[in-house]
């Protein structure tokens, strides 16, 4: 369901994003590019293509332990609650965000297929904002659930609820579907006359403005405009709310209590710590304009991917529900577990 809410503005935005290229190419009398080349990994470029194992097991294993995760939630009537909800959409987030980016990628990699029509490369950076963003809204929402059931558990059955997970999806998927159209908009506006080679695997903002032959400034601006208003803004909530949730822990007498709480906020704190500290470092990387732009590149694409991967793994293992569920459904001896 959260697919097709994405996939009804693609066609349209790709019809636009055509339509806006064909309007500079007739409006000017400069060449225009058609396509961009896709290099790959900068720096090792001869021997990339071993990268292409790696990361097609990490894919796989990203889409099989997402699916399964569904699958679990959907059987077992135990973890049919909102926070499994947030979850499940969370794993539909992960593999949207890595099949954006990962069979392009391989086709790079395996079958040296590097070039990418203009419209098609301002699509992809759509998509790669707006599954980004949701994921940023998902790991908010979780940690307003955890907030409310360990600081208010009294008042947890009335205010998180079926209603409440339904309409924070949907304004969540409202703003990321939203918001980050300016992007390859914008980036359509700009004129690129002579490169089109991106030193990259994926059609990043800021890569692909860099190849223009005009000024980007209000690309650049945009982005950290959007950089601010969505991912700062929901990094301060998810602060706010572990700042107010740790509070509220270290007030309890009992030892047990506190574990306990504190237990079940570990597997969130992890992923969303490796979350945003991936982005700042990447935000850093391309700011100081790095000498060695492999880093940037490997930490874009390993933040793409990695996540899907490593979100249901560190739930399965951290969350005792859903682990028992997993034995379970996978019909294992979960005898002195």
């Amino acid at each position: 369901m959260l697919l097709q809410c994405y996939a009804f503005p693609f066609s349209a935005l790709l019809d636009s994003l055509r339509m806006l290229q064909d309007l500079r190419d007739s409006n000017s009398s400069n060449f225009q590019v058609s396509e961009f080349i896709l290099m790959g990994f900068p720096g090792i470029h001869s021997w990339q293509h071993w990268l292409s194992l790696p990361l097609a097991l990490i894919y796989l294993l990203a889409l099989s332990a997402n699916i399964l995760i569904l699958i679990i939630i959907n059987q077992e009537a135990a973890l049919h609650q909102p926070m499994y909800h947030f979850l499940g959409i969370l794993a539909v987030v992960d593999m949207g965000l890595a099949t954006t980016i990962m069979p392009k990628i391989l086709a790079i990699l395996w079958f040296d297929a590097k070039t990418i029509s203009l419209p098609e490369c301002f699509v992809q950076m759509y998509v790669i904002h707006c599954f980004v963003g949701m994921e940023s809204g998902i790991f908010v929402c979780m940690a307003i659930d955890r907030y409310v059931a360990i600081c208010r558990p009294l008042r947890y059955p009335s205010i998180v609820t079926e209603s409440f997970v339904i309409k924070t999806a949907v304004f969540m998927a409202l703003r990321n579907s939203l918001c980050p159209v300016s992007v390859p908009v914008l980036a359509a506006q700009r004129h690129y006359c002579s490169r089109n080679r991106i030193e990259h695997c994926l059609c990043s903002n800021l890569g692909v403005t860099s190849l223009s032959c005009d000024d980007r400034t209000i690309n650049s601006i945009n982005q950290l405009i959007l950089a601010w208003t969505l991912m700062g803004s929901d990094l301060c909530l998810i602060i706010l709310s572990y700042a107010l949730i740790l509070h509220s822990v270290l007030n309890l007498n009992s030892a047990e209590a506190v574990s306990k709480a504190l237990s079940t906020c570990t597997s969130h704190l992890i992923l969303i710590f490796f979350f945003y500290t991936v982005i700042i470092v990447i935000s850093i990387t391309h700011s100081a304009g790095m000498r060695v732009p492999l880093i940037p590149v490997i930490l874009n694409v390993l933040h793409n991917v990695i996540p899907p991967a490593l979100n249901p793994m560190v739930y399965a293992l951290k969350n005792k529900e859903l682990r028992h569920s997993l034995y379970k459904v996978l019909r294992l001896d979960i005898k002195g577990n």
